[in-house]
C-alpha cells in the first residue's frame, strides 16, 4: 500500500513537471532558430529543471520494480520513457544549443560579397550533433514503448513528445548534415571543385530532368565562384561508355546512360549517375571534381523568392513566379534552338551571382534550400566517402527508396522516350493502397501512376518541332512517350501491371535486388492511362506505403487508391 502511495504521488508530480517541460521546448526552439540567446537559455535552463525533475521522479528502483505488473506496469513504463526522453532532449539538444543560439544566425551562413564565413558552421558542429545524438536516443526509446497498452491521457502525452521528435529531429539531422558538409564543400580544408548539374524537366529523366546545362563550381576558403559552364550538347558521345555499368543498369538504361551526358540520370541513383557525370566532364575538360550537385527550375524560382527578380540580356525578368513557365515553356517558344542552352546558362549565372553577392534574404534562401531538398530537387553527391555517408538516407542523396519495419516505399520514375520537350503537358496522379487477402498474412500493395496528355489538340502543328520531336525517334508529333519504372523494396513480388483495369504488357525485372514493373505509355494530346501496379510483400503485416517519385514541374496530385481482393492482380 505504501509502495502504490509513492508511485502514485511521484506519477503525479512527474507528469505535472512534464506538462510544465513541453510548452518551454517549444518556446526554447524558436527562440534557438530566432538567434535570441538570452530568451533560449532562459526557457533551456527551465526546461532542464523540470525534466530533470521528471525523470528523478520516475527512476527510481520501486517505480522500476513496479512496471512488471499487469495493467499499471505499462502505463508506469510510459512515463519513465517520456520523462527520460525529454530529461536526454533538454540536457544533451536543448541547453548546448541555447548556448550556442548567439552564432545561429542565418545571415552568417549566406554568401557576402563572394564568400561564407565558414568559421560559425565549424562552431556549431559539436552542440548540433550531440544534439542530433540525443533526438536519436529519445526517438528509438520512444519507439520502444509505441504500442504500449496506456491509458487515453498518457497515449496523448507519448504521441504528442513522439512528433515533435520526429519533426524537430529530422530538423535538428539536416542542420548537422549541414554544418559537417558545407564546410569542406566550400573549401574550408583546402581549395575544391563540384560539377553542377541543372536539370530541365521538360525532357524527364529518373532523377528530374535531362541535364541541358552544367558549370563549374570552385571553392576556397570559403570564396565561390562559377569558373566553367557548358552545355550537355558540347560533349561527344562515348564509345565504350565512360564506366562499367552493373549489368541491370545496362538492361534497364542501355548503354547510352555512361555514353551520352544528357542520359546520366536515366538511372535513379544519384551516385551512379553523378560518378558518370563526373567522368565526363573530367575526359572533356581535365578536371577531376570533388562533388556533383543537381538541381532544376523549380529549385530555381524557390531561390528566386531569396533573391527577388533577375534580368538577363534578352530583357526577360524572371521571378519567382514565372521562372518555371518561362524554362520549360516559354524559352522554346520564343527564341531559337541555337540561343536557348545560353539563355539557361546566363539564368543560371544571374541567380548564382546575386546568390554569392550577398544580396538574398538569409531565412529565405534557408527555406528555399529546405523545401528544394524535400522535393529531391537538389542532389548532392562527394567523391569523399566520409562526406557521402553523412548523406546516406537523405532525400539529398539520391538513392534508392529505403524501406523501414513500419514504412513500405516505393519509387515511381519517369523517362520521357519522345525525345522532346512535351512533359510540362504530362500531367502525372500517383497512389499507392495495401488490402491483405492471403492466409499466410502477406499484403498486396498497389500503385497506381495516372497519365495525362494535357497538350492542345493541334499541337502537332501549334507548338515548335524541337518540343513535339517532329516524330524523330517514331513517337507522332503532339504524342508523348513515357516510360515508368516503378521500384517495390526488397524481397516483394511482382503481381502484374493492369492498365485501366484490364491486364497488359510489363516487364518484371530487378535493380541492385529492388523488385520493379516497367510499362511504356504513349499518348496523344488528350488521352489519358492509368496503370496499376502490383506487388506482393515479402513478409506478414501490412505497412505504411511511401512514394518517391521524379520531380517534376509541379508537384503531382495524390489519388485515393481503393484496393480489392477480387482483383485480376491478387
Amino acid at each position: 500500500m505504501l509502495a502504490a502511495a509513492w508511485i502514485g504521488i511521484r506519477g503525479f508530480l512527474a507528469v505535472n513537471e512534464l506538462q510544465a517541460a513541453v510548452p518551454l521546448a517549444k518556446a526554447a526552439q524558436k527562440q534557438i532558430v530566432a538567434g535570441d540567446a538570452a530568451a533560449a537559455q532562459r526557457a533551456a535552463d527551465e526546461l532542464a529543471g523540470h525534466a530533470a525533475s521528471a525523470a528523478s521522479l520516475t527512476g527510481d528502483p520501486i517505480w522500476r520494480g513496479a512496471e512488471v505488473l499487469p495493467l499499471v506496469g505499462p502505463n508506469l513504463e510510459v512515463v519513465r520513457v517520456v520523462s527520460a526522453s525529454v530529461d536526454r532532449i533538454a540536457r544533451d539538444a536543448v541547453v548546448p544549443l541555447a548556448a550556442s543560439a548567439g552564432a545561429v544566425d542565418l545571415a552568417a551562413f549566406a554568401p557576402s560579397g563572394g564568400a561564407v564565413d565558414l568559421q560559425p558552421m565549424i562552431d556549431l558542429q559539436a552542440p548540433v550533433h550531440e544534439a542530433r545524438v540525443a533526438f536519436d536516443t529519445a526517438s528509438l526509446a520512444l519507439d520502444g514503448v509505441a504500442d504500449a497498452p496506456v491509458i487515453a491521457p498518457l497515449v496523448d502525452a507519448r504521441d504528442e513528445l513522439t512528433r515533435m521528435v520526429e519533426e524537430t529531429g529530422g530538423t535538428v539531422t539536416g542542420f548537422d548534415n549541414a554544418v559537417r558538409l558545407l564546410p569542406p564543400m566550400l573549401g574550408a580544408d583546402g581549395p575544391r571543385d563540384t560539377l553542377l548539374l541543372f536539370q530541365n524537366n521538360a525532357e524527364l529523366r529518373s532523377l528530374g530532368g535531362v541535364p541541358g546545362a552544367l558549370a563549374l563550381v570552385h571553392a576556397d576558403g570559403g570564396t565561390v565562384t562559377m569558373t566553367q559552364q557548358s552545355a550537355a550538347s558540347e560533349f561527344p558521345v562515348y564509345r565504350p561508355t565512360v564506366i562499367d555499368l552493373p549489368i541491370e543498369t545496362r538492361a534497364l538504361w542501355g548503354d547510352n546512360t555512361a555514353s551520352y551526358m544528357q542520359d546520366v540520370n536515366f538511372t535513379p541513383q544519384f551516385p551512379l549517375a553523378a560518378t558518370i557525370a563526373r567522368e565526363m566532364w573530367n575526359r572533356k575538360f581535365g578536371t577531376e571534381v570533388q562533388a556533383v550537385v543537381a538541381v532544376d527550375p523549380v529549385m530555381l524560382s524557390y531561390l528566386l523568392r531569396a533573391t527577388g527578380p533577375v534580368t538577363i540580356s534578352t530583357g526577360d525578368q524572371l521571378t519567382s513566379e514565372n521562372a518555371v513557365q518561362f524554362l520549360l515553356r516559354d524559352v522554346y517558344a520564343r527564341y531559337p534552338v541555337s540561343q536557348q542552352d545560353a539563355i539557361f546558362a546566363e539564368v543560371a549565372t544571374a541567380v548564382f551571382t546575386t546568390l554569392a553577392s550577398g544580396g538574398a534574404d538569409p531565412a529565405a534562401l534557408v527555406e528555399a534550400l529546405a523545401q528544394a531538398g524535400s522535393e529531391r530537387r537538389i542532389l548532392i553527391w562527394n567523391a569523399d566517402v566520409e562526406e557521402q555517408a553523412v548523406l546516406a538516407g537523405t532525400t539529398i542523396a539520391g538513392g534508392l527508396p529505403e524501406s523501414t519495419a513500419d514504412e513500405q516505399a516505393f519509387g515511381v520514375y519517369l523517362n520521357d522516350m519522345t525525345g522532346s520537350k512535351m512533359d510540362p503537358y504530362l500531367d502525372v496522379q500517383i497512389g499507392a493502397g495495401t488490402v491483405t487477402c492471403r492466409n499466410d498474412g502477406l499484403p498486396n500493395y498497389d500503385i497506381v501512376v495516372k497519365l495525362t496528355n494535357t497538350a492542345p489538340a493541334d499541337a502537332a502543328t501549334s507548338l515548335p518541332t524541337y518540343v513535339t520531336g517532329g516524330g524523330e525517334y517514331g513517337t507522332p508529333p503532339g504524342s508523348i512517350a513515357t516510360s515508368v519504372h516503378v521500384y517495390s523494396a526488397q524481397g516483394t513480388y511482382n503481381l502484374g501491371v493492369l492498365l485501366n483495369d484490364e491486364p497488359t504488357g510489363y516487364h518484371p525485372t530487378s535493380d541492385s535486388g529492388y523488385t520493379l514493373s516497367k510499362v511504356v505509355s504513349t499518348l496523344a494530346p488528350g488521352e489519358s492511362a492509368e496503370y496499376r501496379f502490383g506487388f506482393l510483400g515479402g513478409s506478414a503485416g501490412e505497412k505504411h506505403t511511401l512514394i518517391e517519385s521524379t520531380p517534376l514541374a509541379y508537384t503531382p496530385e495524390t489519388l485515393g487508391v481503393a484496393l480489392s481482393c477480387e482483383s485480376p492482380l491478387r
